[in-house]
């Protein structure tokens, strides 16, 4: 499913993005890999649970999960955006990144730990 929706992102010129209800869903299944790149005192205050942190000031997309499609989250989709410019430059192409961040995260309730 997740991955799909990637290629068919990949073949257009727009920035690969996930919409909240596809999150959730790929969430559910786990069929993607949730990297939060906010600072760790801000990932620490709250974040999706599951997700990993990977500080956009320490990225690199070499440390990036393989085997599962990746979707990058910071807290209003600045950081996740530049994080994935870095893991396209980088030739990966199951990275995408969900534009609302956290603070469209939980205005849509979504869960916080």
């Amino acid at each position: 499913m997740l991955s799909g929706f990637l290629n068919k992102l990949m073949g257009s010129a727009s920035v690969p993005v996930i919409e909240h209800d596809e999150l959730v869903r790929a969430r559910q299944e786990r069929s993607c890999v949730i990297v939060d790149v906010r600072e760790p005192h801000e990932f620490k205050s709250g974040h999706i649970p599951g997700a990993i942190n990977h500080p956009l000031s320490q990225f690199d997309p070499a440390r990036l999960a393989q085997g599962k499609s990746v979707v990058l989250i910071c807290q209003a989709g600045g950081r996740s955006a530049k994080a994935l410019r870095s893991a396209l430059a980088a030739g990966r192409q199951d990275v995408c990144h969900y534009a609302g961040g956290m603070s469209g995260w939980r205005a849509r309730g979504g869960q916080v730990t």
